[in-house]
């Protein structure tokens, strides 16, 4: 190990339940957030850059994070976005063909507090069974009632409105100017891999702010139009939601995933809820109603939608469930050109089994078109 004496530090949870650790780097720190965990094997730095986990405390659930380091393409977005990070054992060195650098230096880099040396399977199970909560990593131990008091001030990620924290400030172009189709990206939190997928399909993608307006993006005269995935609780975007009822309404051929699923069943009147610990991880198994298929999906959302009233919704067809649980994985409207899935086609990491999304999309705008 770099460090022969690690300094001491906390996981203190909403509900007091302390559990202890050591600081990554042996840095001094405090990071609050919500505290959720991820079960995949691979793919953390994918994770930790992922818009969708802004303002969160992530859990890893693989015992060894870093040891394969780093590379400087595989990053989703162009920091790190998670509020901090929680391990079993840290890798200071890292073996791997390409690697551009450590974990330890990328997080240094982006000023991210990191605690290792948790025991990840007690708190996971205490997670499990009482639900995501808000929490506080820290090195000041001896400071608890100051930092339950601190920690009472943060927020409850229900209600709480993100999607302004991570989205684009002017709008970007990705992709072929001369490509044959042209799609209007809404970026709520979106991911690099997502317009990658676009790009090597032939598209054309402008991404707009996460509070565009429909005139703003049928300006500039798009073939299909697309909502990204992204961090906090939908019902507070309610321009987002309006910008949706717009494209509905003129039956434009429209696609959405993750947080971009939710404000699409939310344009339609459909409901969402706060899970108790929600998806995340790149194991997660789904049906797809329509094909009869299993599909194994990459997952990262903490609310859902409302199955019962997506059912009793006359346009809405319910097209995936998530096999776990029987939540909501995928919807479709049976009068529009619009569908939207609670899951990551792009992965990033994860399987490659639902990729086909993306083709069906391009399929929607050349019919429509």
């Amino acid at each position: 190990m770099k460090y022969q004496k690690l300094r001491k530090a906390i996981i203190l949870l909403a509900d007091g339940t302390i559990f202890h650790g050591k600081s990554v780097g042996n840095k001094e720190g405090t990071a609050f957030g919500e505290v959720c965990f991820n079960t995949g094997m691979t793919g953390y730095q994918e994770i930790f850059t992922d818009p969708s986990y802004f303002g969160q405390l992530m859990v890893t659930t693989n015992a060894h994070i870093g040891n394969y380091g780093i590379k400087n393409e595989e990053i989703e977005s162009d920091s790190v976005k998670i509020a901090g990070l929680i391990c079993k054992n840290f890798s200071y060195n890292y073996s791997r063909v390409g690697g551009d650098d450590s974990l330890e230096n990328f997080l240094n880099q982006n000023n991210l507090f990191a605690i290792s040396d948790v025991d990840t399977r007690a708190l996971v199970s205490h997670i499990r069974d009482n639900g995501a909560m808000n929490a506080v990593i820290s090195t000041r131990v001896d400071e608890i009632d100051t930092l339950k008091s601190e920690l009472a001030e943060v927020p409850s990620m229900e209600g709480l409105e993100l999607a302004s924290k991570v989205s684009t400030k002017e709008p970007y172009f990705v992709g072929d100017e001369n490509a044959s189709v042209k799609i209007a990206a809404v970026d709520i939190g979106i991911k690099k891999n997502i317009l990658r997928n676009f790009a090597k399909r032939d598209t054309y993608i402008k991404v707009f702010p996460y509070d565009a307006k429909f005139e703003d993006l049928q300006e500039w005269n798009p073939d299909g139009y697309f909502f990204s995935n992204g961090p906090g609780d939908p019902e507070p975007l309610v321009q987002a939601q309006e910008t949706a009822k717009e494209i509905i309404k003129r039956d434009l051929p429209l696609f959405g995933i993750c947080l971009g699923h939710q404000v699409i069943a939310l344009a339609n009147g459909v409901s969402t809820y706060k899970m108790h610990n929600g998806h995340r991880g790149i194991n997660h198994p789904v049906k797809n109603l329509v094909t009869g298929k299993g599909e194994i999906t990459s997952q990262n959302h903490g609310f859902a939608v409302n199955r019962e009233e997506a059912e009793a919704h006359p346009d809405l067809e319910i097209t995936h469930v998530h096999l776990n649980d029987q939540t909501v994985a995928g919807l479709a409207m049976k009068s529009k050109n619009c569908f939207s899935v609670q899951y990551h086609p792009e992965a990033s990491p994860g399987p490659n089994d639902a990729k086909y999304l993306f083709d069906q999309f391009i399929d929607n705008i050349k019919k429509a078109n």
